[in-house]
């Protein structure tokens, strides 16, 4: 079936069509949309939009599937799934600038990067969108030594709410490129992405598990290591769930980035520490292939995932008691991320991801019944107030609400307003409010952006 408003024509499924109950279905949620289009250039993209309009159609846009809100289907209204839009090609092999198409996943991006020996600071896992996670940020394995996936990126093609194609970078449509970097999916449909790649081949990847004795010193002892650790080395450290039928244990995961031609045992001095924080119950260290790090996601099925973050400028001594009394109960899973090396050296107002004095982020996760409602998650998600009172911000791509007070929270308050006012400029109407919403500034509309 077609949609045809106007000359071209668009793919589309409607339900009932085959193939229609995949497509409306996404990594953490099923849809019931009217109408899904697959778009396969800009101008297919802005006929869409067009006819959404006509019909006063709420729009998601999909890149992975992978919004953990479900943002990327919705009911009733309409779905335009980039899966076409996922070309990855090579502009200049001399800068390595890349383009990357919007409905690309980092698994396509990172096997494609691969063939020439580089790399792109990305997502964990091979699945989620390109689109998505960049522009909430884009928090990824090389976070401390090449900073966030925006923080490469140099340009983009958008198409807007009333269907032009615009590029946006440190020439053109300034405001709306520092928006998109870390303002999220609130200022149009971002068709492709202008990177400059990385040369990385090979990362030594691995992890080491911990019987959790002492979750105090443990976690003092992976932030002191993180606090002399080269900008090449990024890690996590997990506490799982406490369970009456296992003992405790943590897990560090990390990934270093080094030069090619590292010396192997420079390396091993380097990692040697992570191997020091406790009783180690299981150890995998090895030098893989980037692209081979990245996992596959599975969402366990009749679950709900229920997930906080925050990002702690200091990871002090209360902060840590604040973690350490939150896993002593029956709590969430709990991951801390180590931040700060190139991540922290980009100016805050650079990019509309404001939160770079931030040492670590802390991620608490919940599995609860799909029958689960909103009050149930809160519940379950009380106590993780001690801790998140500590932060001064979220990074929105793994805060699993999207309430105005998650968002002020998200932005800082002259952040927010520069992001309302572009808002403003591209999306006076707020046609793309599937996201963690930023609303277009009240006070009139601002003149078009040349």
């Amino acid at each position: 079936m077609t949609l045809q408003r106007a000359e071209p024509a668009v793919d589309t499924l409607r339900p009932g069509d085959d193939g229609y109950d995949d497509a409306a279905r996404v990594f953490f949620a099923t849809g019931a949309p009217a109408i899904i289009v697959r778009p396969r250039d800009p101008e297919e993209v802005a006929v869409s939009l067009a006819y959404a309009g006509d019909h006063d159609l709420t729009l998601s846009v999909r890149s992975g599937g992978h919004s953990a809100l479900g943002h990327g289907t919705n009911s009733g209204g309409m779905v335009i799934d980039l899966a076409h839009l996922d070309a990855v090609e090579v502009l200049d092999a001399g800068r390595r600038l890349v383009r990357v198409g919007g409905g690309a996943t980092w698994g396509t991006v990172s096997a494609r990067l691969d063939q020439h020996g580089w790399a792109l600071t990305a997502g964990d896992t091979a699945g989620v969108g390109v689109g998505g996670l960049t522009l909430g940020g884009g928090m990824g394995w090389m976070v401390r030594r090449y900073g966030l996936a925006i923080d490469n990126l140099v340009g983009a093609r958008v198409v807007t709410a009333d269907g032009r194609l615009v590029t946006a970078s440190e020439d053109e449509h300034r405001e709306l490129f520092w928006a998109l970097r870390g303002g999220g999916g609130n200022f149009g449909v971002v068709v492709d992405f202008d990177f400059i790649a990385q040369p990385v081949s090979t990362v030594h990847f691995g992890s080491v598990a911990y019987r959790l004795d002492d979750p105090v010193g443990l976690i003092r002892r992976w932030r002191d290591a993180m606090h002399v650790a080269p900008d090449e080395l990024t890690s996590t450290l997990t506490l799982m769930p406490r369970r009456p039928d296992m003992p405790p244990s943590a897990t560090v995961l990390f990934c270093y980035a080094g030069d090619p031609g590292t010396a192997e045992a420079d390396v091993d001095r380097l990692i040697e520490p992570l191997l020091a924080f406790g009783p180690v119950s299981e150890a995998s260290i090895a030098e893989r292939r980037y692209a081979e790090i990245l996992e596959d996601a599975a969402h366990p099925p009749g679950l709900r995932m229920a997930a906080r973050n925050v990002l702690v400028p200091s990871l002090d001594d209360e902060v840590i008691a604040a973690i350490a009394d939150l896993h002593a109960g029956s709590g969430p899973a709990l991951v801390l991320r180590s931040l700060g090396g190139a991540f922290g050296r980009v100016p805050a107002a650079a990019t509309a991801f404001a939160h770079r004095d931030a040492e670590a982020m802390i991620v608490c996760g919940v599995m609860l019944p799909a029958t689960a409602g909103d009050a149930d998650v809160e519940r379950a998600l009380d106590p993780w107030g001690a801790v998140a009172a500590h932060g001064t911000g979220t990074y929105v791509n793994f805060q699993v609400s999207a309430t105005a007070a998650d968002v002020a929270v998200a932005y800082p308050p002259a952040t927010y307003a520069r992001l309302a006012a572009v808002k403003r400029a591209y999306d006076p109407d707020n046609r793309f409010a599937l996201n963690h919403n930023v609303e277009p500034a009240a006070f009139g509309r601002a003149a078009r952006p040349a």
